[in-house]
């Protein structure tokens, strides 16, 4: 083939209209991660980009909206004892998932605001 793929440069998760304030609450104040201006074209349409790691995540306005609740994003992360304690001290009901142990990776998930599942994991 003559063409090839680099990896992964965001992750939509889909959110109401009006979602701004709940998604700068929850992922850039619980979860601390960098906001990023959108292109003047599209800041009409709502939501607001993340920085997580090397990649992006754009909390996307969609109209009819059903939040993701078996799909999902899974983000590595580093201490996820931390994150799981940040995030239940800040009120975030956490589902703790022993499914994956024997791959020696640990795992929780979370909703956003909007009900969307994600999932952080840590390789052991």
């Amino acid at each position: 083939m003559l063409f090839t793929f680099a990896g992964i440069d965001h992750v939509q998760l889909a959110a109401p209209e009006g979602c701004e304030t709940k998604a700068r609450a929850f992922f850039g104040g619980i979860l601390g991660w960098q906001e990023l201006p959108k292109p003047e074209a599209l800041q009409a349409r709502g939501g607001v980009w993340y920085r997580c790691g090397a990649h992006q995540v754009h909390i996307g306005v969609q109209k009819d909206f059903t939040p993701a609740t078996k799909a999902h994003p899974a983000f590595h992360v580093h201490n996820l004892d931390l994150l799981r304690q940040h995030v239940i001290q800040q009120g975030v009901n956490v589902t703790d998932d022993d499914a994956r142990t024997e791959e020696n990776i640990r795992r929780f998930f979370v909703n956003d605001p909007f009900g969307n599942r994600i999932e952080f994991l840590e390789w052991l």
